[in-house]
């Protein structure tokens, strides 16, 4: 389960997903209540909760809370994806309670003459903080660098961290 929360003023260079930099986002709003249900109804078919955005960790209070529930009523597996640098957030009290309960935090700022776009990273120069012994570096190799979405309605809604070449 992936849950994209808006809002960053980081402004990264070439942002792969800049349409979750503003604030809000219509129709989009839910509350970690409503986002620990549906994280807890999923259980038998998800392993865990991707948190990536915009910025997460500049709604650090909602991703603690989300954490620390996730931790408490789920055995599912949390990794955050950041554009803050781990020592800026163990720097920053709000923003280390926020990873608190995470297993892996992706973090640093996408760098665009790094561009890596594979196993979860943007750029090279991400690092990952390995949390807890749940993941591996080998459970990130399967990870797609592009992934394709067909709605319902036809809809479609390209992420990741590929330039898509669907022309």
């Amino acid at each position: 389960m992936t849950v994209w929360v808006q809002g960053c003023s980081l402004a990264c260079a070439g942002c792969f997903n800049p349409e979750t930099h503003a604030g809000e986002a219509a129709g989009s709003w839910r509350d970690v209540e409503e986002l620990l249900a549906i994280a807890d109804a999923g259980q038998e078919r998800i392993e865990g909760v991707t948190l990536t955005g915009g910025e997460p960790l500049q709604q650090a209070a909602a991703v603690a809370a989300f954490g620390a529930g996730l931790r408490r009523r789920t055995g599912l597996g949390l990794i955050v994806l950041t554009g803050f640098s781990r020592a800026e957030i163990e720097r920053d009290p709000a923003r280390l309670r926020a990873v608190a309960d995470a297993d892996l935090v992706v973090a640093g700022r996408y760098q665009r003459r790094a561009h890596l776009g594979g196993g979860l990273r943007g750029s090279s120069n991400k690092a990952y903080w390995w949390r807890t012994g749940r993941y591996r570096h080998v459970d990130l190799e399967g990870v797609p660098e592009l992934e394709v979405l067909v709605g319902a309605d036809g809809t479609l809604t390209i992420t990741g961290m590929a330039a898509p070449d669907i022309g």
